[in-house]
């Protein structure tokens, strides 16, 4: 198998020292640090150095637990998903301010670290880029290493580009203590100009990067195919109406150019997709390891039932996009779509992504209903019963404890890349770029058609409209919970319909025998504004230039 996923190195290697100007007695060398001159002279710590990017300090509460955090939040306790309309965060830990609409640069929620976290890595791979020559090492391991680092310092770009949209481009300056920061460069480039350097930088990583890491110890690190498919997103991005700063064109012929390396395919099973590397769909992922685990999703979002704590808990706003079946939606009334019984003949996605009242799990059965139901208020700890009448399923592992989980469970890889997405992206570009053509059915087929799922294929006939309409709830499905939606529903500017809305969820009741399910708001307040599109930089951000950086419009 031709694997790409990010390896967890145990040797944390923060970053270069600097020595000091008068040795005396005071001088004590450090014990968890290793000297730049170090790491120059020994092509294995650089190679450390290298992997160690793939990382990141913990720089708030509740960033990963066991180990240190990456690229995005991934498995933490409040997932990204509960900033959107796939779910809520049981226990709040600053996501509901951001459901309601009340970020602000003093008060920025677990959005508070991506600016600092991305400018702080993109200063390592700089450092890593302008010093990789000193160090005496093959020219293949020396171009992997450079390949690396560009691909990371794009990624980090990406991420400040889909939250921030306008960035400070840096080029290859390593700021240090000694700058004289006032005159730093802090104007923030155009979204096009972000894109352009981003894309730049992945076009350098594909000259240098490998077309797979096949040995075991090198599992997760960039490959070519990591940087095509991070160019596809970001062009696809580009030619979105919030960026409107690219060609749909372009960003179908980048998403093709991953479709024809003919290295990735959809993998037939899509709930084991997620609990391991042993599969062609995964572009590029984070592994995680004992030692190095991440947080356990089997109690940090069970039912409390099973001793869960509830924690990402899907919305009824996602569960009503799921197909019936027969591939037809439930609000057409020749669907087969039962109000008593809503949970029947679904789309196998649905029964792979989410856990509802009577479904089967660990032996038993969710019971979400009142009076008495285990999952329910009335169950034990009930401060970890679902707001919203449902728990997560995706992600989660049964061969794992719900109970004392921590020396066992935790290792599932975090997905960044998937080969799904690539055709999503593909479908999408396409569609708007000359319409609905046999490529963009094939496509979504492909997916609609995974072994485990088999939705009919799309009806022929289909306008581009209508195709549009298919591709956006295909995304919403296929990639709940995956840290799409959000942007998704930003760049196609129809945020202000879909995050307005109330975050739903439903009562379920037992009355004579007979089960009730009943429409409820599960989080009240739900709001988004105009500037709400981006996100606000942390206040502490700004005062840090002495006001010279310039904050989101309307912050």
């Amino acid at each position: 198998m031709k694997t790409k996923h990010i390896f967890y190195s145990i040797i944390a290697l923060a970053g270069a020292t600097f020595a000091s100007c008068k040795k005396d007695y005071l001088d004590v060398v450090p014990t968890d640090r290793v000297a730049d001159v170090t790491i120059l002279s020994d092509s294995s710590l650089f190679n450390d150095y290298v992997i160690n990017r793939y990382m990141s300090i913990k720089l708030q509460d509740k960033e990963g637990e066991g180990t240190n955090p990456g690229f995005g939040r991934g498995f933490e306790y409040a997932m990204w998903c509960s900033a959107s309309d796939e779910a809520i965060y049981n226990n709040d830990d600053n996501t509901w301010l951001m459901q309601r609409g009340l970020l602000a640069p003093e008060n920025t929620g677990i959005a508070g670290t991506i600016w600092g976290r991305s400018y702080r890595s993109i200063r390592e791979c700089n450092y890593g880029l302008n010093n990789i020559m000193q160090v005496q090492m093959s020219e293949g391991l020396r171009n992997k290493l450079r390949g690396e680092l560009h691909f990371i310092r794009a990624f980090r770009y990406h991420d400040l580009i889909r939250n921030y949209g306008k960035v400070v481009l840096v080029g290859d300056k390593v700021y240090n203590l000694s700058d004289n920061m006032a005159e730093a460069n802090y104007t923030r480039s155009s979204i096009k100009e972000g894109i352009d350097y981003a894309v730049a930088e992945l076009d350098s990583a594909v000259q240098y990067l490998p077309a797979a890491n096949d040995d075991k110890w090198q599992l997760g690190r960039a490959t070519r195919g990591a940087a095509l498919a991070l160019k596809a997103r970001l062009l696809l991005y580009a030619a979105s109406p919030l960026y409107n700063t690219g060609t749909w064109e372009a960003a179908a012929a980048a998403a093709k150019a991953v479709m024809d390396l003919m290295q990735y395919s959809i993998a037939p099973d899509y709930a084991k997709l997620f609990l391991n590397v042993n599969n062609n769909e995964i572009i590029f992922c984070r592994q995680y390891a004992i030692g190095a685990r991440h947080v356990c999703m089997e109690i940090a979002n069970g039912p409390n039932g099973y001793n869960g704590w509830a924690g990402n808990s899907p919305l009824q706003n996602l569960v009503d996009a799921y197909e019936m079946k027969s591939g037809k939606p439930i609000t057409d009334a020749t669907s087969g779509y039962d109000a008593a019984n809503p949970y029947a003949n679904r789309d196998a996605r649905f029964y792979a992504s989410i856990l509802y009242n009577g479904a089967s799990y660990r032996g038993s059965t969710i019971q979400g209903y009142t009076p008495g139901g285990k999952d329910s208020k009335d169950g034990p700890s009930n401060w970890n019963s679902t707001k919203t009448g449902y728990y997560l399923r995706k992600f989660m592992d049964d061969n794992n404890p719900i109970d004392n989980p921590w020396e066992v469970a935790g290792l599932q890889p975090w997905i960044y890349l998937r080969y799904a997405e690539v055709l999503l992206n593909y479908a999408e570009a396409q569609n708007e770029a000359v319409g609905p053509d046999a490529t963009v059915y094939a496509a979504i087929n492909q997916i609609r058609q995974r072994e485990s799922v088999k939705q009919p294929v799309l009806a022929a006939g289909i306008s581009q409209s209508q195709m549009r309409d298919v591709i956006r709830r295909e995304r919403q499905v296929e990639l709940a919970f995956e840290e799409h939606r959000f942007y998704d529903v930003r760049r196609w500017k129809i945020a202000m319909q879909t995050e307005n809305v109330p975050a739903y969820g439903v009562d379920i009741t037992i009355a004579n025998g007979k089960t009730v399910y009943t429409r409820k708001e599960a989080l009240s307040g739900r709001l988004f504004a105009e500037k709400n599109y981006w996100l606000p930089i942390p206040r502490t951000e700004i005062l840090a230039t002495n006001n010279k950086l310039e904050q989101t419009t309307g912050y």
